[in-house]
């Protein structure tokens, strides 16, 4: 009988993590949000989006499995440089938006979700791509663990609001941001080389501190985007149909748009 505790263990240990139960809760909740994601919607002959972050990998994983058990005949297109690989990495039929303009379900995780269904994504740096994905979906599901589960965006992620901008305006953009909403941004460094995150488009990422958790989200993503300069933000408004939160003891709490 499958045992999501017995394989979490083992993907834990496979990786060398730290056994502690906080981990193994966390990758538990990440394990069976992906499964119940994959498992009610995707079916043969779909195009399906594939996000970014470690939630997704279990999302591939289930994937793969099905696709081998029954016979699934799926076309993947990748959100990330990280989504790609792990499309190949499983052997799965990788495709692209020039072949595959509309898709099906893209399944995605999330930083932060509130009550109202809004995300805040891009922690990761992959927040324009991913965006371009669902934009193109009929439908985007997000898979998390319950620490992604918030009333108000704000309230559990602390790492602020990203926002990919041309190098050359970074500095500008962020002074008018703060004119306008107020609040503190921060130019996203890198950690394995001197100087900033560059994305997969070239680009930088701000993360913008908010203070104000009240705004209206759909508004100050428009407003941001008018900016010149700025590319993408990572408020996902109004694009998510369904959430599913894997909880520390193995359920999983959902949320529909």
């Amino acid at each position: 009988m499958f045992s999501v505790r017995k394989f979490v263990q083992h993907i834990i240990g496979r990786h060398n993590y730290h056994t502690t139960e906080i981990k193994m809760s966390l990758e538990q909740a990440k394990l069976v949000a992906a499964y119940r994601a994959v498992d009610e919607f995707v079916q043969n002959n779909n195009i399906v989006g594939i996000g970014s972050g470690s939630t997704v990998v279990y999302a591939v994983q289930r994937l793969a499995e099905r696709v081998e058990t029954e016979n699934l005949k799926v076309t993947c297109i990748p959100t990330s440089f990280q989504a790609k690989q792990l499309i190949i990495k499983h052997n799965l039929i990788l495709g692209e938006l020039d072949t595959n303009p509309t898709i099906d379900v893209t399944i995605d995780g999330a930083d932060e979700v509130d009550a109202n269904m809004t995300l805040i994504k891009g922690g990761g740096g992959c927040l324009l791509q991913e965006k371009i994905i669902a934009s193109c979906s009929k439908k985007m599901i997000v898979i998390a663990d319950y620490t992604k589960d918030s009333q108000k965006l704000g309230d559990r992620y602390k790492k602020g609001i990203p926002i990919e901008v041309v190098p050359m305006a970074y500095v500008p953009i962020k002074i008018k941001i703060i004119q306008m909403f107020g609040g503190e941004i921060k130019l996203r460094s890198a950690i394995a080389k001197a100087g900033p995150v560059v994305t997969d488009n070239g680009n930088f990422i701000l993360d913008w501190l908010f203070t104000n958790q009240d705004l209206d989200w759909d508004q100050v993503n428009s407003e941001i985007k008018m900016i010149p300069g700025v590319v993408e933000t990572g408020l996902f408004v109004k694009m998510c149909n369904k959430a599913y939160f894997g909880q520390a003891e193995g359920t999983v709490a959902e949320r529909s748009n």
